[in-house]
């Protein structure tokens, strides 16, 4: 089962896999893959990390001073990407209940091995549930929405606060 959250930046949908994966984590679960939160410095946003949620590794997934392919007005920093995320993903397929990931999304498909990844790991039996970018044309994230074993959640600003729910739900857990 793979299931996607969607919706438009700032609506929760990070907040809503950190809500799963607690729910998950209280039901006795083991939960892997990564997050990726921002990094703030003096109230701005310069980039943000990439963290396995298994073991806490942290990494650097992109900054405004970094080295690496340029998106937006951040650089991506495909070795933590592939240290961390890729690693993260691989060590979740083989031991853990559910595997989640924030984000799929353009700057994260930089790397290939991290694309990679993400279709093994969605080819797997593992459940996975992910973030996934709203309006993006990338033809990965095209591709990944029409798979015929995905479920999508779309998350807005009034059904924010149960959506959880409807996804554990929707586990059966």
């Amino acid at each position: 089962m793979n299931i996607l959250i969607t919706g438009p930046p700032g609506v929760g949908k990070t907040s809503i896999l950190n809500k799963i994966k607690d729910k998950l984590k209280t039901n006795g679960y083991k939960v892997g893959g990564v997050y990726t939160p921002e990094i703030r410095y003096e109230g701005k946003r310069i980039g943000f990390n990439i963290i396995d949620i298994k073991n806490g590794l942290k990494g650097v997934l992109a900054s405004v001073d970094g080295e690496g392919p340029k998106f937006g007005k951040y650089r991506i920093n495909l070795q933590d990407l592939d240290q961390v995320g890729v690693k993260a993903l691989k060590k979740a397929l083989e031991d853990v209940d559910f595997i989640l990931i924030d984000e799929i999304a353009p700057m994260e498909l930089a790397s290939e091995k991290f694309k990679r990844e993400i279709e093994s790991t969605m080819n797997s039996e593992k459940p996975v549930i992910a973030v996934i970018h709203q309006k993006s044309k990338h033809k990965f994230i095209q591709n990944v929405k029409k798979r015929s074993d995905i479920t999508i959640f779309e998350v807005s600003f009034k059904n924010r606060n149960y959506m959880d729910n409807e996804i554990i739900k929707l586990l059966d857990i």
